[in-house]
């Protein structure tokens, strides 16, 4: 079920005097099951690049393709679209809004039309798959913590039963252990459920531990595309843009511009501390 955009450009406000670039000729393909990072500075273009995947935005020109279809034909099933391609956007929470918790996770499959048995279980499976505790199920939202919160309004889109997650800065406003909490279940979903996964941050630091690749986006454009080894290679040019590698990257490269031969291409904490047993074990 793949996703291409075939030479995207959208302008808001066209044919006005308030006329803005945010997407600039954008081509990619993005194939079943890979979990991907979506990096960019605030008004990098992020942002309207995934509403353009799960049509809530319609190109200026070019196309976006889904499992070979575009999407923008007028006899095409948007609906159907958004189960399939779920998108959880920044502060989920904010859209809770059902007496409770589970009632909550039932919204969406509802109004796929489904039977109150199958909207149930589906509910269940999703809220089991998010880690919530069973004695939350029948809670109020507005009672959890944020971390908790955030799992509620995940659950409430994998109840759709998507092909694709897309998650929109799905760590801010947590606390580092919320963070990782989060980060840690993302990860367990797609390693469980094999479904593509593109987690959209402006932090390297939250997607150097997890993705396979990383998209970078600047001024509307893709800056970078690549495994985060070398993203991360090209350090410098991030910092120009307003961006910064993880902290591992710099102290790898500050280890080797001192003379110690290690590899500065390592991309997570553990790969650091094995490198550096290795050179002075």
């Amino acid at each position: 079920m793949s996703i291409i955009l075939d030479h995207v450009n959208y302008i808001y406000d066209a044919d006005t005097a308030m006329a803005h670039t945010a997407l600039k000729d954008v081509c990619l393909q993005i194939p079943d099951g890979q979990f991907i990072g979506l990096i960019g500075h605030t008004g990098s273009g992020k942002s309207t690049l995934i509403q353009h995947m799960n049509g809530l935005v319609k190109p200026t020109s070019g196309s976006v393709f889904f499992d070979g279809k575009d999407i923008s034909d007028d006899d095409y099933d948007k609906k159907k679209l958004r189960a399939r391609v779920g998108l959880v956007f920044q502060y989920p929470e904010h859209q809770l809004f059902e007496v409770d918790c589970f009632s909550d996770v039932c919204f969406g499959p509802k109004n796929l039309g489904l039977s109150k048995k199958e909207v149930e279980l589906r509910a269940y499976e999703a809220l089991k798959q998010v880690g919530l505790p069973d004695e939350y199920f029948y809670q109020s939202p507005f009672d959890l913590s944020g971390g908790q919160k955030r799992r509620v309004a995940i659950a409430g889109v994998l109840a759709m039963k998507p092909d694709v997650l897309i998650l929109d800065e799905p760590t801010a406003g947590l606390d580092p252990k919320g963070r990782e909490e989060i980060l840690g279940l993302i990860r367990k979903l797609h390693d469980t459920m094999g479904i593509t996964v593109i987690l959209v941050s402006h932090s390297m630091e939250d997607v150097a531990d997890y993705v396979e690749r990383i998209i970078v986006m600047n001024k509307g454009e893709v800056f970078l595309d690549d495994e985060p080894k070398k993203v991360f290679a090209y350090y410098e040019e991030l910092e120009k843009i307003g961006l910064a590698a993880p902290q591992v990257t710099y102290v790898m490269q500050e280890l080797s511009k001192a003379g110690i031969p290690v590899n500065t291409d390592v991309t997570t904490i553990k790969e650091a501390a094995d490198e550096i047993m290795r050179v002075f074990g």
